[in-house]
């Protein structure tokens, strides 16, 4: 049978996507028309996702079209004057407020595949639900070849707090903003090793430190009512495999395991390091993931907001397009709506 016979019953919704990597993590982006996502800017778009439309990130996300780790993410009009798109990431669990992996991956898909036209390929104005973010694409031959964006204002908010872990004592830990909240931890303190063989054992410490932190209290942002103050994953720090300065491993959402270097981590990261004058303006890292890849990480400014010193990470990095999906929702499917095994 020819691809040209093949039908589908009317009453079967479709959905269709391109699917990507950044740096092994994936990216499922929708290309899918879903009409106009109400919402004067990308926190109320979020918002409304959560409360109107959560049915299409478990078909998307969960088993079976997709599993416990993937991620994914929905293209809208940009909310701000300058703005060239709007971008919303989704997940296991919900909406994040801001991706780095995403950001790459979502340009490279964007450029090489044709959803974004009509943009300055070195400078892309990308709205979030966390803030801007201006990325860059290197292109050769006309297909990029590297990402780079200037993300969101990150700072650290707090150094050397402490909490009680069951089985694992009492942990110090730093916490840092980079489009989102995370919690760094020394995987060393936690009897871990940051390789692929120890994933589960790295979930579920990860898991418990996060709960642990929750249950301490509410996370303050600088921004009143941004809907930004609330721990997002936790991420263990370590000494680097190959030459890089170090190797880290966010552990997010309901136990999702990062496979890249998290690309609001390493920028929550650089905010740490430079406040312990690690990592000064203008110079760059390189951070490695579970998995080896890496992003390179520099601070291209400094500033303050509201009191706090903060820093504009420059974050680079590399994604690959996987495949063009159509996914179909069979109504008579008692599992068409995704199922998720928790963790």
């Amino acid at each position: 049978m020819k691809q040209s016979d093949w039908r589908v019953p009317p009453d079967w919704r479709r959905f269709r996507c391109i699917d990507a990597h950044t740096a092994g993590e994936p990216l499922r982006v929708i290309t899918s028309d879903l009409g106009e996502i109400p919402g004067d800017d990308m926190l109320a778009k979020r918002a409304y996702l959560r409360e109107h439309m959560d049915e299409l990130r478990r078909i998307l996300m969960w088993e079976p079209r997709g599993h416990a780790d993937m991620y994914g993410c929905i293209l809208t009009q940009a909310v701000s004057s300058d703005g060239d798109i709007g971008v919303l990431f989704l997940h296991n669990e919900g909406f994040s407020t801001m991706c780095g992996h995403g950001i790459i991956g979502l340009v490279k898909v964007g450029l090489d595949c044709g959803l974004l036209e009509n943009v300055d390929p070195q400078n892309i104005r990308i709205d979030t639900p966390a803030g801007r973010v201006c990325a860059r694409a290197e292109l050769i031959s006309g297909q990029v070849a590297r990402v780079e964006f200037d993300n969101v204002p990150s700072f650290c908010l707090a150094r050397g707090e402490a909490v009680e872990i069951p089985g694992l004592g009492r942990l110090q830990y730093d916490l840092a903003f980079g489009g989102a909240y995370y919690a760094f931890v020394s995987a060393s303190a936690c009897g871990l090793q940051l390789l692929p063989a120890y994933s589960a054992e790295i979930i579920a410490k990860g898991m418990a430190i996060k709960r642990a932190i929750q249950g301490k209290g509410e996370i303050l942002h600088p921004f009143p009512g941004a809907d930004l103050g609330y721990l997002y994953g936790v991420i263990f720090t370590g000494p680097a495999a190959m030459d890089a300065h170090s190797r880290q491993v966010c552990i997010f959402a309901d136990g999702e395991l990062d496979r890249s270097p998290t690309g609001t981590g390493v920028s929550a990261r650089a905010a740490i390091l430079h406040g312990r004058k690690e990592l000064a303006l203008g110079k760059s890292i390189v951070i490695e993931s579970i998995l080896g890849t890496s992003f390179q990480v520099a601070i291209a400014r400094s500033e303050e907001r509201r009191g706090i010193d903060c820093i504009v990470p420059r974050v680079a990095g590399r994604a690959y397009v996987t495949g063009l999906q159509e996914f179909l929702v069979d109504p008579q499917d008692p599992l068409g709506g995704g199922f998720f095994l928790g963790r």
